[in-house]
C-alpha cells in the first residue's frame, strides 16, 4: 500500500541547495530524507506534551475523620429530591 503524499516547493538560497547536496552525498541518501527528517524533528520539538496521569483516588489522599457511609446508592437517591 502506497503511503499518501502531497507535493510541496520551497525556494531556499542557491547555497543551502548546494550544501543540502553534498550532505545527502557524504549520508549516502536523498536530499529528500534529509529534509524529511529536519522537517520531523522541528514538529516533534513543538508538540504538545501528554496531560500528566490523574491521581489514584484508592487510598484516599487525604482519609476521611467521619463516620463509615453504609447507604446503598437506591437509598441515597430516595433522599434526594429531584425536579
Amino acid at each position: 500500500m502506497e503511503k499518501k503524499t502531497v507535493r510541496t516547493s520551497l525556494d531556499i538560497p542557491v547555497s543551502l541547495h548546494r550544501r543540502l547536496h553534498e550532505a545527502a552525498s557524504r549520508q549516502s541518501c536523498s536530499a529528500r530524507q534529509i529534509i524529511l527528517r529536519g522537517i520531523e524533528r522541528a514538529v516533534n520539538e513543538i508538540a504538545p506534551e501528554r496531560p500528566p496521569r490523574r491521581l489514584s483516588l484508592d487510598p484516599p489522599i487525604i482519609p476521611s475523620r467521619g463516620k463509615p457511609f453504609d447507604r446503598t446508592n437506591e437509598q441515597i437517591y430516595d433522599l434526594i429530591e429531584f425536579p
